[in-house]
C-alpha cells in the first residue's frame, strides 16, 4: 500500500495544494494504518470496516485521544475515497465506520484585560522587540494563524487601507482587516526592518535575526517567553490569541458569519464552538449582576 499512499500524498500536494504540516501528518497517519495492515497481512481491496474497527480499538488501547484516533480516521477515510476514483478498491470501507464522538473543549483565550498587558511586554528600543510587538497586535487584530502569519509577504501589507491578505489551509487567500494600534504597531516595524540583516530577494515581512523569514516556531518560542512575563497561564500557545481574537468580538456583539470569515473557516460549526465562550460570559455576567443569583 504504500506506493498507493505515496500518490495520495502527491494529489494532496500538486493538485490539492495542501499546507508541508497537513501533508506530515496524513503521511505519518497513514503510515501506522499501514504497519497495522501489514501486521494482520490485509491487502488495500482486503480492506474492511472491521478492519477499521480493529485499527481504532488498537488506538483506544494505546491511549490515544479521541480526537488524535478521530483525524486519523479523517485521514484513511480521504484516502479511500482517492483510491476509489483510481478505481483500485470498488467501495470506500470507512464511509461504514463513525467518528469517535469527541468532548466539547473549551478553547483557551486571554481575557481583554490580560491581552492589554500583554501587548505591553514587548520592548520597543530595539528591531527584534518591534516587531515581536507587531506580531502580537497583528494576531489579536486579526486572529490568523501562526503559518498565516509566517507566511506574509512585503506586498500583501496595506498600511493605508489596514488591509493585509492571508494564504489560510489549501492556499486560500483572503483579505483581513486591522486596526489602528496594530498599524502604528506594524508601521513601527517596518520602519526598521532595513536595519536587519537582509538576504537579496527576501520578501517576507517578519524576518528574524538573520534576516530571513521568521518561523513558527520561533514566534510560539517568542509569544510564550512574553506570556510567562506577565504570568500568564503555563499551557496556552499562540493560537490562544487567535481564541482570544473571536471571543472578544462575539462578546462585543459580532455576528458568528463575521467572525468566521475573519478566521478563514469554510464551515460555520467550526466557528460555533466560540458559542460556549459567549454563554460562559453571559452566565458570569447574570452571576454577578443579578440580585437572586448569588
Amino acid at each position: 500500500m504504500k506506493k498507493e499512499v505515496d500518490a495520495f500524498l502527491a494529489f494532496l500536494r500538486h493538485e490539492k495544494n495542501a499546507s508541508p504540516h497537513t501533508i506530515s501528518s496524513y503521511r505519518i497517519d497513514l503510515a501506522q494504518f499501514v504497519d497495522y495492515l501489514e501486521a494482520k497481512k490485509i491487502r488495500l481491496n482486503g480492506v474492511d470496516n472491521i478492519a477499521l474497527r480493529g485499527f481504532l480499538v488498537e488506538l483506544y488501547q494505546r491511549q490515544l485521544s479521541k480526537s488524535s484516533a478521530a483525524r486519523k480516521l479523517a485521514a484513511i477515510r480521504s484516502f479511500f475515497e482517492f483510491c476509489l476514483r483510481k478505481k483500485w478498491i470498488e467501495d470506500n470501507p470507512a464511509k461504514a465506520v463513525s467518528t469517535p464522538r469527541l468532548e466539547q473543549h473549551v478553547p483557551a483565550f486571554l481575557s481583554e484585560e490580560e491581552m492589554i498587558r500583554l501587548l505591553a511586554v514587548p520592548p520597543t528600543d530595539d528591531a527584534l522587540g518591534l516587531r515581536d510587538k507587531a506580531v502580537l497586535e497583528l494576531f489579536y487584530a486579526t486572529g490568523i494563524r501562526v503559518s498565516e502569519l509566517v507566511g506574509i509577504n512585503l506586498e500583501d501589507l496595506s498600511l493605508e487601507d489596514k488591509m493585509i491578505r492571508v494564504r489560510g489551509k489549501g492556499k486560500k487567500e483572503r483579505m483581513v482587516p486591522f486596526g489602528r494600534k496594530a498599524a502604528e504597531s506594524l508601521g513601527a516595524y517596518l520602519s526598521v526592518r532595513s536595519t536587519l540583516p537582509l538576504n537579496l530577494g527576501e520578501t517576507a515581512f517578519f524576518l528574524n535575526y538573520r534576516g530571513t523569514r521568521i518561523s513558527p516556531r520561533s514566534v510560539q518560542r517568542f509569544v510564550h517567553k512574553y506570556f510567562q512575563q506577565v504570568a500568564l497561564r503555563r499551557n496556552i500557545s499562540p493560537h490562544a490569541l487567535r481564541h482570544s481574537f473571536a471571543t472578544h468580538l462575539l462578546n462585543r456583539g459580532a455576528d458568528l458569519r463575521v467572525i468566521q470569515e475573519f478566521l478563514g473557516h469554510e464551515s460555520l460549526a467550526t466557528t460555533q464552538k466560540y458559542t460556549h465562550l459567549d454563554i460562559a460570559h453571559l452566565l458570569d455576567v447574570y452571576r454577578k449582576s443579578h440580585p437572586r443569583a448569588k
